[in-house]
């Protein structure tokens, strides 16, 4: 008898993207690409080849993913199944799960709780019922591995009738801090640490404080606009403020501000791209990196508190992977607890970034989302 089809088509639906990667039962990627700027001047990037088409929204774009996929004979009836990250599951929705009726009822009910983000997740899985309704689908949620943060990290002081309505704590990155705990003791050759405070940087950043391998506390809250300062983020600030600013300009306008036109684009005056603003030596560049390394730093003395301690630092993410002189700044704040780190391995963006003294290990362990979503639905296909 013939296998089953194994392979895993993995996608991750932005506001104007889709990204996608295939892997087979080994999670083995085999290849990867992205639909870029949907609605607008878009593109199809697949293995390196990039292609034009016409793709006004979603459904066109994931059509023509498949297209492409199927020139390489890639196409659903050779798929095991596809596998999607959504970024909210709310209060309900903390495991994988097979797509359902019922389960996409409770995504949809989340979208409240990310506007920004949700329906453009939806979208992907919709149209793909509708253009394969035979291919099983499963989903991955970015808030689940904060799950387990007790509810005195969750609970904002509010009264309780304020928190039924969904406002409190979730954490986000979720999906990369898991893949990290599940890939740090392969690539150190160790067994994971007990109190771990894990650094996700990139454009949008966060922290997290990990316990025997849970989420205790995070930096990111009810949305991915709290906690660090990011690309174009504010990341903390007192509600006063923000209703000020409301008061003053508009909700819409406040909201575009706090998640377009702020964090290291604000403070720099234009660039959002950390890659850009070490290159630059301008006041305000420079102002920018220190802010973000500060906040970075602010942050970490509050989760390493929440563990009553720390056993190892580690670094995902854009940032986290490739800015030396960002790593080097937030490890050279940690020395107090006794980091010490090895100048050249950090240049070399080595995995093992401590020197042979230090008290604290601290790596590099890359994010590995997609690969993580393509386990999941492996794993709930084999349930």
């Amino acid at each position: 008898m013939p296998e089953e089809p194994c392979d895993i088509l993995v996608l991750n639906a932005g506001s104007s993207s889709i990204k996608f990667a295939l892997f087979d039962g080994q999670l083995n990627e085999k290849l990867s690409g992205m639909a870029a700027e949907i609605g607008g001047h878009a593109s199809l990037c697949i293995d390196g080849q990039s292609l034009t088409p016409i793709m006004p929204d979603h459904r066109t774009a994931l059509a023509e993913i498949l297209t492409a996929l199927g020139k390489r004979g890639i196409t659903p009836d050779t798929l095991g199944a596809a596998a999607h990250r959504v970024v909210h599951g709310g209060a309900k929705l903390i495991t994988p799960q097979r797509i359902t009726p019922d389960t996409l009822r409770e995504i949809s009910g989340c979208t409240p709780l990310a506007p920004l983000h949700n329906p453009h997740n939806l979208a992907a899985i919709i149209a793909l019922q509708d253009i394969a309704p035979d291919l099983p689908q499963y989903v991955s949620f970015d808030t689940a591995f904060h799950a387990t943060n007790p509810p005195v990290a969750t609970r904002y002081a509010i009264p309780k009738t304020l928190e039924t309505q969904g406002i409190r704590r979730y954490g986000f990155h979720g999906l990369s801090y898991a893949s990290l705990v599940q890939n740090l003791p392969t690539l150190t050759n160790s067994k994971l640490p007990s109190r771990l405070l894990a650094f996700h940087l990139g454009n949008g950043a966060s922290l997290c404080a990990i316990k025997n391998g849970q989420s205790i506390a995070t930096t990111m809250g009810y949305s991915p606009l709290d906690g660090l300062t990011m690309g174009t983020r504010a990341g903390g600030i007192d509600a006063n403020a923000v209703l000020k600013l409301v008061e003053d300009h508009g909700a819409t306008r406040v909201k575009s501000i706090l998640n377009n036109e702020s964090g290291l684009l604000g403070l720099s005056g234009g660039k959002s791209d950390m890659r850009n603003l070490m290159l630059d030596a301008s006041a305000d560049s420079d102002f920018a990196v220190e802010h973000f390394c500060y906040w970075s730093l602010r942050h970490a003395g509050s989760l390493i508190a929440a563990m009553e301690g720390l056993d190892a630092i580690a670094f995902t993410g854009g940032i986290g992977e490739n800015a030396i002189g960002v790593r080097a700044r937030i490890l050279r704040g940690l020395e107090w607890i006794g980091v010490k780190t090895n100048p050249d391995a950090n240049h070399r963006n080595a995995c093992q970034l401590h020197a042979d003294t230090s008290k604290i290990p601290v790596w590099i362990i890359p994010s590995q989302e997609e690969r993580m979503i393509a386990k999941d639905a492996l794993t709930l296909i084999g349930t």
